[in-house]
């Protein structure tokens, strides 16, 4: 099977059996997404929808959340992972955001990154999901995912992974396409013990063929 074959086969799947796919996060303005998605690093979108129930009602936009010290902003968020370096992170985005940005989150990719605890998989997360720019995140899902079905190929960073899912996904779909993947980690292709037999892409998945 060709690579193009088998983007289109997996595609295809992905079109017929999850036609919409959509982050887990829960928010309701850009800033509540920026928010979420530090916060969700090394933790489950789960804890992160716990957490921001009573942070959003404390921080309910950057200016309040740009007024807090790192002390207080920590004892919103001390269930989730790394809680000490995300306070920090937070205090500092809020701040850049109202003194730098005007207040508004930014849509580009590499104004996004210049936030406190944003990386380029944040970034493209806030660019792909708010403002709908075909861009490709690449988390630990999608990482290990794109590279088990064989989609990538020797991706040795998740940037050489993104590198290859947006030159062989079309534009349109990378939107969705990143939700596929991210779902499909985190329900089925699981890190460890991965659902094969309850998978609709085994038939041309190359981790499948290897292991069976």
């Amino acid at each position: 099977m060709t690579k193009k074959e088998r983007y289109k086969k997996t595609i295809d799947y992905f079109q017929q059996n999850m036609p919409v796919a959509e982050t887990e996060l829960n928010y309701k303005s850009p800033y509540e997404l920026l928010v979420s998605v530090i916060l969700s690093a090394q933790c489950t979108d789960k804890r992160v929808n716990i957490i921001t129930v009573d942070f959003f009602d404390r921080f309910p936009d950057a200016e309040s959340l740009s007024k807090a010290e790192p002390e207080e902003v920590f004892e919103y968020i001390k269930s989730c992972s790394y809680p000490n370096n995300k306070s920090k992170h937070l205090s500092g985005m809020a701040k850049m955001l109202v003194y730098d940005f005007n207040n508004v989150v930014p849509s580009d990719i590499n104004e996004l990154q210049k936030l406190p605890g944003v990386g380029r998989k944040t970034a493209n997360v806030i660019a792909s999901v708010v403002f709908n720019k075909p861009a490709m995140p690449v988390d630990t899902h999608v990482f290990r995912v794109s590279e088990r079905i064989g989609l990538t190929l020797n991706a040795k960073t998740p940037l050489a992974a993104e590198e290859q899912l947006v030159k062989n996904i079309p534009e349109e779909l990378l939107t969705v396409a990143h939700h596929w993947l991210i779902l499909h980690g985190r329900y089925v292709c699981i890190a460890r013990n991965p659902k094969c037999k309850d998978c609709g892409i085994s038939q041309f998945c190359k981790y499948y063929k290897k292991k069976h």
